[in-house]
């Protein structure tokens, strides 16, 4: 089953993620954490997207879609996948479609994440304060915030028309979201 995490920074896509990719035992694709391990490692694609990343915006989508090329070959990758903040523009939804239509698959559920804004502020600034991520300083929130209501919002008008979106109300506490994530995917 392969299923697609929505919503904005700080929706708690990661957290839900982790929690449903180990529910049913198949792995997790976040474009963010494999960028940060890149940087990180100070590889070639983590030099390269650093800048990028650190200032906020969206990574370029050639960038992520080699990414997920590599990924979805793993035979790990085999059973399904969470995706979880793959997919942030309408040329992205488009290329995971069209690399999962090579493997004979689709997105199975897209699992939508409705937050207010105010929470959301709330959910990063905590996150900076335990985390200490260089993407989550106040100024880089905002270019994200910004990126997503002008890039990654229609995406889920995309997934809309195709009829699998679920919207999962995702206020309340870590296990309360978790379940409304397991009535969501039925496991």
């Amino acid at each position: 089953m392969d299923i697609l995490l929505l919503g904005p920074p700080g929706a708690g896509k990661g957290t839900q993620g982790a929690i449903l990719a180990e529910r049913l035992g198949i792995p997790k694709f976040a474009t963010g954490d494999l960028i940060r391990d890149a940087i990180a490692r100070k590889t070639k694609l983590g030099q390269a997207a650093k800048a990028v990343y650190d200032s906020g915006a969206l990574v370029a989508d050639d960038l992520i879609m080699g990414i997920v090329r590599e990924e979805l070959i793993k035979p790990e990758a085999g059973r399904g996948v969470v995706f979880d903040g793959v997919v942030r523009t309408i040329p992205q939804a488009e290329g995971v479609a069209g690399l999962l239509a090579g493997q004979g698959r689709q997105i199975d559920k897209v699992l939508f994440f409705d937050v207010p804004d105010q929470e959301i502020l709330s959910r990063i600034a905590k996150r900076r304060t335990v985390e200490g991520r260089s993407d989550d300083d106040p100024v880089a929130v905002e270019r994200r915030l910004k990126a997503y209501r002008e890039q990654t919002a229609p995406v889920l008008a995309w997934y809309e028309q195709r009829g699998v979106v679920i919207r999962i109300p995702a206020t309340g506490t870590v296990e309360e979201i978790a379940g409304r994530v397991r009535d969501a995917v039925g496991a």
